[in-house]
Parts: C-alpha cells; structure tokens; sequence
C-alpha cells in the first residue's frame, strides 16, 4: 500500500425517479409489509409495463415479500399492490399472472406432460384444451422431446423449464419469475433468455429474480434493486453507476515503471485516486482505486500524452452488475 484517501460515503437513501408509465400491468404504491415486528419492506413504489425488469437484491433485502405481494399471496400492511388496475389478492389478478417460483412442488409421479395437463385442467381448461395448450408451452421452452419422464427423475435445469411452462399455461400477461436460469446448463440458458426475450416482444411484462447478475445484465437494462426493504435504485447498471458519483472503481494500469506513476497519480492533480496498490507477482501492474471515472479516464489519457508513458495495459477491473450491487448494499454483492 502506498497511501490510502477515504472516500465520501454515497447515499442511497434517495428514492428513484419516478418516470410516467402509460399502462402498468404490474403496480407497487407505497407499499409496507409488517410480519410482527419486522419491516419486511419499506414505502416501495414502482410501475411495471411490458418488457423485462430485473429484481435483486441480498438476503434479507425484502426481494422474496416483494414478489409475494406481485403475486397476491400475502397482501400489504399499507399501501396498494395492482395488476392491470385490480388488486394482486383478487382471483381476477391472479388469472393474468403466471408464477414461476424458486422451489419445487411437482407431483413426482407424473410425468411433465401429465402434470401440466393437470394443471391446465385446474385452471379450468377442457380436456382438448389442456391437451393443446400443454403441447404449445412444451415447445415453447424445449421439453416436447422429454416430457413423458417422470418428474423425479428430472434434472434441475429440466424442473425449471416445466416450472415456466406451468407458468406459460393460461396465457398471462405478466411473469413473475423468481430464480428461473438457476441450475440450467449454459445452452439451456440461452434457449431460456431467448423465450424471455420473444415474450417480451409479443407484449408481456417479465420481472425476472436472479442471483445470475452479468446475466441479468445483459438481459434488460431494467434493473431494480431492493435493499433492506426499500428499493436503492432502479435502471440499467450503468446508469446506476452514473448516478453514484462516490462509487469506487478499481483499475489496472501497466507500465514500465508503475511506482513513479503512483505518485503521479496521488499528486493533487488527481483528486479522484484513493489509492495505489502494486500487484504482486507482476512488476509492471498498478492497481488504482478512483471515484469518478469519467474525469479520471479523461485526466489520464492528458497525462499519458504529455509524460509519454508506455501503456500496456489499462483495465477496469470491477465494472460490472456484482459491484454495483456490492457497493449499494454495502456488501459483497453476494446475494
């Protein structure tokens, strides 16, 4: 370590932006939820049209109360939660919901096929009827070819896809979808993100839960992200990351001599450095730690220019949805 600055703490306890939305299908208006004495979540309000939103959020944050309340099976202690204008909790809600949720309940003696017979049956379907629309939902997400297995004997990527098919079944306008790439092989994933993807095309609102962050990433650019109960910010991770202006950002620079161009850098023509660290095991690798980037990037290439300095390498390191998520929450950006 060569000198360490301590940066200004960002607050995240702004609310975000509140942008008009024409027709919300999915619709939080200062929401709380109580369990006891725990606030479970805080003054959430957030619209949701047609397309793809992100949720995550740690342990704890309210990410599984949030969902619980999309799909009316809690109901909020204060506040309204809608779909399409009714309220979550009504049976008129539910029919233009589909749930996809994290863990399993499969009747494990039936088969895929069968068991989403049954279920499009429940759902008051006829006999034909459920029979075509489990054809259709099969296809959808690539199981017509091993849906006369047994359910137990299914993989974890394979329970996911019959959970979203389930989901699929009545047809509904918006997908609440909690965990839905866990366990799937890379392929399988990509075949996944591209349904999601044509859904979305075709009108439907998708509020996709994930722990999958760079994929999310690259999914939507709708990302909301819950903390402690209330949401800390919502949009693309990007510009999430420009509007905090104090987020720490880690970067590589490899030079010749990286000593002498740490202490360029924490001259005070250098506010936005906190800190310079030699990599160990690389003697030409600097890792500098900025707030700021932007300025930073455009102070240095007049630096490189003018001193002459052979680069070799110049790398952010941390630019990515995990660090963002870590620095909001304070954490790791485990979730």
């Amino acid at each position: 370590m060569i000198l360490e600055r301590k940066p200004t703490t960002a607050s995240t306890d702004t609310p975000p932006p509140r942008s008009p939305v024409a027709v919300s299908l999915l619709r939080f208006e200062e929401v709380s939820k109580w369990y006891g004495p725990v606030l479970a979540l805080n003054q959430v309000w957030f619209p949701l049209a047609g397309g793809i939103t992100g949720l995550v959020g740690a342990n704890g944050s309210g990410k599984s109360t949030l969902i619980k309340l999309a799909v009316g099976l809690v109901k909020p202690t204060i506040g309204r939660v809608t779909v399409l204008g009714v309220d979550a909790a009504n049976w008129q809600a539910h029919r233009l919901v589909g749930y996809c949720p994290d863990h399993d309940a499969f009747y494990e003696d039936l088969s895929g096929r069968a068991f989403l017979r049954t279920m499009a049956a429940l759902n008051g379907m006829s006999t034909k009827a459920a029979a075509d629309r489990t054809e259709a939902v099969l296809d959808r997400v690539g199981m017509s070819d091993r849906a006369d297995r047994k359910l137990r004997g299914y993989s974890k990527g394979m329970r996911q896809r019959i959970k979203l098919a389930q989901a699929l079944l009545h047809d509904p306008a918006l997908l609440i979808l909690d965990e839905p790439l866990g366990g799937v092989d890379p392929i399988g994933r990509q075949e996944l993100v591209e349904v999601f993807r044509s859904l979305a095309a075709a009108g439907k609102a998708l509020l996709i839960s994930s722990h999958e962050l760079e994929e999310l990433e690259r999914l939507t650019s709708d990302v909301i992200i819950l903390a402690r109960g209330r949401i800390a910010d919502r949009g693309s991770v990007s510009d999430i990351r420009d509007r905090l202006e104090n987020f720490p950002l880690t970067v590589r620079i490899d030079v010749p001599e990286p000593r002498a161009l740490a202490r360029l850098l924490l001259a005070d023509m250098f506010p936005e450095v906190l800190g310079c660290d030699l990599l160990a095991g690389d003697p030409t690798a600097l890792l500098v730690r900025i707030l700021r980037p932007r300025t930073f990037f455009a102070a240095f290439a007049r630096l490189v220019i003018e001193q002459e300095l052979e680069v070799a390498r110049f790398e952010p390191l941390d630019d990515s949805a995990h660090a963002v998520l870590g620095y909001l929450l304070g954490g790791s950006g485990k979730t």
